[in-house]
């Protein structure tokens, strides 16, 4: 997804599946603590008021709406964490499965054979820290 996009000006907008069927609408947006690039949107599908996390990235902004490359039945049985809280590393984790996400690489623990554990990610674009 284009990076230079304010991730609070996606809130609202439509948001569709690889098919172009509207999916519902962008609710939330979740940075990467890391980099604090936009990393996942909560969309709100509309099916009892529920919220389905998509990943943003390979995702695409065409037309003032968001084109998520994934079936609309695999979106509505994303996990559900409920919005406006940090995803935690788990959650985050479970959401990279579901999807059949590469789990980003993290840096070894210099004097360490095993990679560390994730620390705090996905936190609420425009939350206070």
């Amino acid at each position: 997804m284009q990076t230079d996009i304010d991730p609070r000006s996606l809130i609202g907008r439509k948001a569709f599946d690889k098919n172009g069927t509207k999916i519902g609408t962008v609710d939330e947006v979740y940075l990467d603590d890391a980099t604090g690039e936009p990393e996942w949107a909560a969309v709100r599908t509309g099916i009892f008021s529920r919220d389905a996390f998509v990943p943003l990235e390979p995702s695409d902004l065409v037309d003032e709406a968001l084109h998520v490359p994934y079936d609309r039945k695999l979106i509505r049985d994303a996990p559900d964490f409920g919005v406006g809280r940090h995803l935690s590393p788990e959650q985050e984790l479970q959401l990279y499965h579901h999807y059949r996400l590469d789990i980003p690489a993290s840096d070894p623990v210099p004097g360490s054979d095993a990679a560390p554990a994730d620390t705090e990610f996905g936190r609420v674009a425009g939350a206070e820290d």
